[in-house]
């Protein structure tokens, strides 16, 4: 059987994107999806390997969008500043505040993201292994921008400092933002603004004795 051409395979994952945010992810089956789009069954099972693997693809695109965004943002900042603790505070901010503008930039990727949760894909039996490995892969991306934030501000790469920046890039904005489902409106963006200069501004704890092998492994990632 032939590969479905790209422009074709685009369209079936904008497609399910769709499907997840309007009607939620059980309702992403292969036969609603080839119903949809005019793609048979068979071609949708040879492109993806299953149903699990094409919304693992879905979740892996939306994903590096979202990234682009959240990199293109952080870039911006340091960018725009002088340098110095400054700089690397807007940035931290900027970081946190990507999500929102996905959601605005991309409302049916952004929804999608909050509407598949990515452990139920890894979990789940029939994802081609690549996928998986594209899904995991996420986690090294990310660990690279919160080594590189805390560096900026701290000039430290170590578990503790990693992980202050995670709470501000990371459980902010989907404590203030992504659970509450909140519009990315001004008025929320500013909360969120303001609470990860708040935590920002208290440097961690420094590594205590024996933490070496925490914070050599996590210089590795970089």
């Amino acid at each position: 059987m032939p590969r479905p051409r790209t422009h074709d395979l685009e369209h079936l994952m904008d497609v399910t994107e769709s499907l997840a945010v309007d009607h939620g992810p059980a309702a992403i089956t292969v036969r609603a999806l080839s119903e949809s789009t005019g793609m048979s069954n068979g071609a949708i099972y040879h492109a993806f390997g299953s149903r699990s693997g094409l919304v693992g693809h879905v979740w892996v695109r939306a994903a590096h969008r979202f990234l682009q965004t959240q990199r293109a943002a952080v870039d911006a900042a340091f960018a725009d500043a002088e340098g110095g603790s400054e700089g690397a505070l807007g940035a931290i901010v900027a970081a946190a505040d990507a999500p929102a503008q996905f959601l605005l930039d991309a409302p049916t990727s952004g929804r999608f993201l909050l509407s598949v949760r990515r452990a139920d894909l890894l979990g789940a039996a029939d994802i081609p292994a690549e996928t998986a490995a594209a899904l995991g892969d996420l986690d090294r991306v990310l660990v690279e921008l919160f080594v590189r934030l805390a560096r900026s501000l701290w000039d430290r790469a170590d578990a503790s400092a990693v992980d202050a920046v995670r709470d501000c890039v990371v459980e902010l904005p989907a404590a203030l933002l992504l659970r509450g489902r909140r519009e990315p409106d001004a008025a929320v963006r500013a909360r969120l603004a303001a609470a990860v200069r708040a935590v920002a501004v208290i440097e961690p704890p420094a590594p205590t004795v024996g933490a070496g092998s925490s914070q050599t492994q996590t210089k590795g990632r970089r």
